[in-house]
C-alpha cells in the first residue's frame, strides 16, 4: 500500500516550544499519542528545539549554509551543507545556532519503546526496489529530482508511506536523491 504525501497536504503546525513552525508530512498514528512523526521545519534564528522525552531524533540539513547544535550536557554537532545529519535523543535539550542565514530541516521523531528507526539519504537512479518485512513501514522523502511509484509522481518535497506486505515487492524508479525511513515496530 503506497500513501502520497504531496508537500501542498503537508500540515503547519506550531513547535511545542512555540518558537517556530514545522510542516507535518506524517504521523503514526494519527492521534496526540503518535507513535512516529515527519516534518521540515524553516528555522530562521537561533533557538533552542523543542523537547521530546522518550523519543529519539534525527534532523538532517535540507537547505541554507548550516546550523551548530549546542547540546546542554556540552555536546556540539555541526550540520553542513548540503545535507549534514545528527541523530540524538529527544529530551537532550539543544539549542541551534544558524551559520550563516536561514535554513531548512527534515525531522524524523520516533518513540524508542515503541519503534526502531534506520534512516538512510540515497541517490535514485533507475529503479529501486522494496521488499515486504513483517511490522516495517517505509517513510521516503525527495530531496532532488523526481521519482514514480505505481501510484502517481513525487517531486522535490513531497513524500510517500510505503506499507508492503511480507512476501511482496514494491518497485519505484526515477531520479535524484531521496531520504529513506525505515521504520520497525518493536513487539
Amino acid at each position: 500500500m503506497i500513501t502520497l504525501l504531496p508537500a501542498s497536504g503537508h500540515l503547519r503546525a506550531p513547535w511545542r516550544n512555540g518558537g517556530g513552525f514545522s510542516r507535518e508530512i506524517v504521523r503514526h498514528p494519527d492521534s496526540v499519542d503518535w507513535s512516529w512523526r515527519a516534518s521540515t521545519a524553516d528555522v530562521g534564528a537561533d533557538g533552542p528545539f523543542s523537547c521530546f522525552p522518550g523519543y529519539d531524533r534525527d534532523v538532517v540539513l535540507l537547505s541554507g549554509q548550516g546550523l551548530d547544535l549546542h547540546f546542554d550536557d556540552g555536546g556540539l554537532q555541526r550540520l553542513s551543507a548540503p545535507h549534514g545529519r545528527t541523530r540524538f535523543a529527544g529530551e537532550r535539550a539543544v539549542t541551534a545556532l544558524l551559520a550563516d542565514g536561514p535554513v531548512a530541516v527534515f525531522n524524523l521523531l520516533w518513540r524508542r519503546d515503541r519503534f526502531e528507526a534506520h534512516l538512510l539519504h540515497r541517490p535514485i537512479v533507475g529503479s529501486m526496489l522494496f521488499f515486504g518485512e513483517p511490522a516495517v513501514t517505509w517513510l521516503l522523502f525527495v530531496l532532488a529530482g523526481h521519482v514514480r511509484t505505481p501510484s502517481g509522481l513525487l517531486d522535490v518535497g513531497d513524500a510517500a508511506r510505503l506499507a508492503i506486505a511480507p512476501g511482496q515487492r514494491l518497485v519505484i524508479d526515477g531520479g535524484g536523491e531521496v531520504l529513506l525511513a525505515k521504520l520497525t515496530a518493536k513487539d
